[in-house]
């Protein structure tokens, strides 16, 4: 077995179960301790596993929030597809919103050149990719950056979102499951997605499938407040009918 397929598995062993044993992996799979320690540190450096003492847990699971660096290579190609689905929802004119993500910044890239939109964003990387576009307006929230997403949070950002109205609001989110919604670790961020989901007529969900059946520390919609959810096919059929019949339309790209 390849390195590659071996450290695939343990990625999903650790989703599946919450946390992989290095003893346990080292017999399962009949390679050294060494060998397990060193696949872990490979998928922590690719920010999907965070070790732990005598193992790892998967980042989902701690409610441990990667900077935005890490999550820019993680799940690239699956990202690249969503985004270019989500292409087909924009509008022929108006404005759109822009939630911070890496998802959502990879729209950000591939908007058209031929369309005159006005883009409303928290996210000061979004903003910037697009500030030389003549054909875009970008209008950027204010309040306090978050370090860690480069999203603007807190009061300024709330009050200038519950002034704005939106065609399509372009949403990313660090959990999504039936049974809680629309999830994210930091209660600030948080406040401003709901808020974001608010202020517009339709939202679209952009959202890999390792987002799929995770739960964070703070909601901020329910899966009926969505109209359409962009994932890829990783994503389990049975899951994205359950996703569905709360009301979203499920695309798998």
């Amino acid at each position: 077995m390849y390195a590659e397929e071996r450290q695939q598995i343990i990625l999903e062993r650790a989703r599946g179960l919450g946390r992989v044993d290095v003893a346990t992996l080292a017999e399962e799979f009949t390679v050294t301790t060494e060998t397990v320690r060193r696949d872990l540190t490979v998928l922590e450096r690719h920010g999907v596993l965070r070790r732990v003492h005598g193992g790892a847990i998967p980042v989902e699971r701690l409610g441990f929030e990667p900077a935005v660096a890490t999550r820019e290579v993680v799940m690239t190609a699956e990202k690249e597809r969503i985004a270019k689905a989500a292409l087909a929802e924009l509008p022929e004119e108006g404005t759109i919103l822009l939630d911070a993500g890496t998802t959502t910044a990879r729209v950000a890239e591939q908007l058209p050149l031929d369309r005159e939109l006005t883009v409303v964003t928290h996210s000061v990387n979004i903003a910037l990719a697009l500030a030389t576009r003549p054909n875009l307006t970008v209008m950027l929230v204010g309040g306090r950056l978050r370090s860690r997403t480069l999203a603007s949070v807190d009061a300024w950002a709330l009050r200038a979102l519950d002034e704005t109205f939106v065609e399509v609001a372009f949403m990313a989110t660090n959990g999504i499951s039936v049974e809680r919604g629309l999830t994210t670790p930091d209660p600030a961020e948080s406040m401003v997605k709901r808020a974001a989901v608010n202020c517009a007529r339709r939202t679209v969900l952009l959202a890999d499938h390792t987002k799929v059946g995770n739960d964070h520390f703070s909601r901020f919609a329910e899966l009926s407040d969505i109209d359409t959810f962009i994932t890829d096919d990783g994503i389990d059929g049975a899951v994205a009918e359950e996703i569905a019949a709360t009301g979203p339309r499920v695309l798998r790209v």
